[in-house]
């Protein structure tokens, strides 16, 4: 099932009706409500959902935004922080997020459990340098990934374990709103869960229909990217456990959330692993234009009818 996320535009509007039509007039009629979305136009896309306009697939937390919140932040309270008052922060967000995707009828709730507290101009951004330099064969950068990894080990177990107290207790939460829990795979490996620990977490939830699996194409590509994974495997991998997936292209090393087929994602093959009837919703970096994303669905349309 082909959808669209709300990120797209949301810095657009002032108006969340307005903000409906704008994806609706494009083609789409399934749409993702993101994260950073104020209270303001909280009332406008109520009323258009009202108004049978768009079906609502599934939700992106937090959503609304938190009040004291000013810009898209989506991980300004994170379950694995070590400030408690953000931990509980972050817990009651993500119950009213849940509340909210009841009310619209989503499916699922998209979560980012959180990270583990390493500068990222220190470890993902050399690698990502290197990759750039085309130098991911030399020592250079097998040292630092090889550094990297030794030491987001030495210090993830605890952020983990946050992460895990939490999906305990959401779930239960998860289950009475009728909502699925969809745990992203991040962009950067200080991120939590990384690949292992998602691995984990999924086989921890294995018998809980209301938690699962979300796959992020341009994510995962990034990690590809870096050496930290290859792409196909893991999809494959994480197939069996799999609510839906965010697609948008990345354009090597780093540069994500670009339009389908802008970039260097072998859709043709990666799409073997993907249900047609799982969401698949473009999440489309708001420096996107319009033009561009109607072009790329009618490629879409083309290719893969069956992810309409």
């Amino acid at each position: 099932m082909l959808a669209f996320s709300t990120c797209w535009n949301n810095a657009n509007h002032t108006d969340g009706e307005d903000l409906i039509d704008e994806i609706l007039e494009m083609g789409f009629s399934n749409i993702e409500l993101s994260h950073g979305m104020t209270v303001s136009k909280y009332p406008g896309i109520k009323r258009a959902f009202e108004q049978n306009k768009f079906n609502c697939c599934g939700v992106h937390n937090y959503f609304p935004a938190p009040l004291e919140v000013l810009i898209d932040a989506p991980d300004a309270f994170e379950f694995t922080s070590d400030d408690s008052y953000k931990r509980n922060k972050s817990m009651r967000l993500a119950k009213e997020s849940l509340e909210s995707a009841a009310e619209f009828g989503a499916d699922y709730l998209v979560l980012h459990m959180g990270s583990v507290p390493m500068r990222h101009d220190k470890w993902s951004v050399p690698l990502t340098e290197l990759a750039a330099e085309h130098a991911k064969q030399g020592k250079k950068f097998t040292k630092h990934l090889e550094k990297f990894i030794a030491k987001r080990a030495k210090y993830s177990k605890k952020y983990f374990a946050r992460a895990m107290e939490a999906l305990e207790i959401l779930g239960d939460v998860a289950k009475e709103a009728g909502v699925v829990l969809a745990i992203e795979s991040r962009s950067k490996y200080e991120d939590v869960p990384s690949e292992p620990e998602m691995r984990i977490l999924q086989e921890s939830f294995v018998d809980n229909p209301w938690i699962g699996y979300w796959h992020d194409f341009g994510h995962v590509q990034l990690k590809h990217n870096l050496n930290l994974l290859e792409h196909k495997e893991w999809l494959t991998e994480m197939e069996p456990h799999l609510v839906g997936c965010h697609l948008h292209d990345v354009i090597y090393p780093a540069k994500d959330h670009r339009v389908p087929f802008a970039g260097e994602l072998d859709y043709a093959s990666l799409l073997k692993h993907v249900d047609p009837t799982k969401p698949l919703v473009w999440e489309i970096s708001l420096s996107q234009k319009k033009e561009a994303i109607i072009s790329a669905l009618a490629q879409w349309k083309e290719q893969f009818p069956q992810f309409l």
